[in-house]
């Protein structure tokens, strides 16, 4: 059973940048695919990026890409989001997650094994 905890959310402006981090522990983290998903109000949960178990795939969704970065450090067991050029349409609770599959391209919400409890995002404009 793995435990993730997020955190570094918060509240900046448009424009501006955050680190979101997410600690994980109970498994063998290099083992393990992880993603970001995001949750606006009203809105379905949506995938943000994802990284697989050493590092050397990273996929993005197109409304991030060029702005957001996912990295992992398999020492320290926790993955990173580092989000640039912050728009108020990033508002949400954003989520990581991990999966035992070795491919981790085009992994929908359901095929991630285990989640964090989330951490707000909120951009102003």
């Amino acid at each position: 059973q793995v435990q993730l905890v997020e955190s570094g959310g918060g509240l900046v402006q448009a424009g501006g940048s955050l680190r979101l981090s997410c600690a994980a522990s109970g498994g063998t983290f290099r083992y393990y695919g992880m993603g970001w998903f995001r949750q606006a109000p009203g809105k379905e949960r949506e995938f943000v990026a994802a990284i697989s178990w050493c590092g050397g795939s990273t996929y993005y969704a197109d409304s991030v890409k060029g702005r957001f970065t996912i990295s992992r450090d398999n020492v320290k067991n926790t993955v990173y989001l580092q989000m640039n050029s912050l728009k108020p349409e990033d508002t949400a609770v954003y989520y990581c997650a991990a999966t035992k599959r070795i491919s981790i391209a085009s992994l929908t919400a359901t095929e991630y094994d285990y989640w964090g409890q989330g951490t707000q995002v909120t951009v102003s404009s």
